[in-house]
């Protein structure tokens, strides 16, 4: 009788914090910084749109290193979604001051992740849930540095290209959100279940 294989671990030690994919998210991270010093000077606006283009990819790759070395880590879980966060906020930020980005998207951009993040602190602080992105919420980050791209460089032959890609960055926001909220009702749940079995 043939015995199953041990499944391989995800990780050899999830308490890791200096990984080759955390180190990725990190420089994502401070990518705010240079892209949004070349979008203030129009002749570097081609090294503004590698840069979107290198943080985009960027985002993808922590994770395909941390898959293949095993080395997904509980920090990690944590600084991939924040540098999305750092990166897209401080680019919006940029652009809602000079007028080139709605308001409305930003604040609901901002109160969206403290809404997130608030719950999954004290679940991480009291032992009962290490939260990492959901791939709506991968999804949602994608369009919505589509969106911020598209509006510092505007498709003029697609005129509702700009638009369609906002409101879908909204839509998927929002379905990643209620996901979260779904799953802390849950882990509330279960705390509540064991509780009361002890």
């Amino acid at each position: 009788m043939n015995k199953k294989k041990p499944r391989k671990k995800l990780t050899d030690d999830p308490t890791r914090i200096l990984t080759l994919a955390n180190i990725i998210s990190l420089l994502r991270a401070f990518s705010a910084i240079p892209i949004i010093y070349t979008i203030i000077i129009p002749e570097y606006q081609w090294l503004t749109a590698i840069l979107i283009i290198l943080a985009v990819l960027s985002d993808a790759l922590d994770g395909y290193f941390a898959r293949r070395a095993h080395e997904v880590t509980n920090f990690g879980k944590w600084l991939d979604p924040a540098a999305d966060f750092i990166v897209i906020t401080a680019i919006v930020l940029y652009l809602v001051i000079y007028g080139l980005f709605p308001k409305w998207f930003f604040t609901f951009y901002v109160l969206r992740h403290i809404i997130i993040a608030v719950p999954a602190i004290y679940f991480l602080n009291y032992g009962h849930h290490v939260l990492s992105a959901n791939m709506w919420g991968k999804w949602a980050t994608g369009i919505s540095a589509l969106t911020v791209f598209l509006h510092i460089f505007e498709f003029h032959a697609i005129p509702w290209l700009k638009d369609g890609s906002l409101y879908s960055a909204f839509g998927l926001l929002i379905i990643s959100l209620i996901l979260y909220l779904k799953l802390y009702v849950t882990i509330i749940v279960n705390i509540r279940k064991n509780h009361h079995v002890e």
